[in-house]
């Protein structure tokens, strides 16, 4: 997986490609906790992430967490497949995802 990150301001935009599982997800949440301080505005560009496991949906939970005390954080252009997952997981539910 390839993350890459695009700080304007207060916000916050992080790009994701490949897959976000078990071997990967310490890495994107070693570079939330360099990047998210101050921020108040996140966003994730899934337009390049092609798998989401549930180590992937255990961070952007706890992001979701921390966003909902200092700003907002919005999920773009996810594919079918992770679309899917986070229906059959209940995330659409508790995420903002737009296209």
């Amino acid at each position: 997986m390839t993350i890459t990150t695009k700080r304007e301001g207060s916000s916050l935009t992080i790009t994701l490609a490949g897959r976000l599982d078990t071997t990967t997800a310490p890495q994107l949440e070693a570079e939330l906790k360099r990047s998210a301080d101050g921020i108040n505005l996140l966003v994730f560009d899934f337009s390049a992430l092609d798998y989401i496991s549930s180590a992937g949906l255990r961070i952007l939970l706890n992001m979701q967490k921390q966003m909902n005390k200092q700003g907002t954080m919005i999920i773009r252009h996810v594919n079918n497949v992770i679309a899917d997952i986070f229906d059959i997981t209940g995330f659409a539910d508790i995420l903002t995802i737009e296209e």
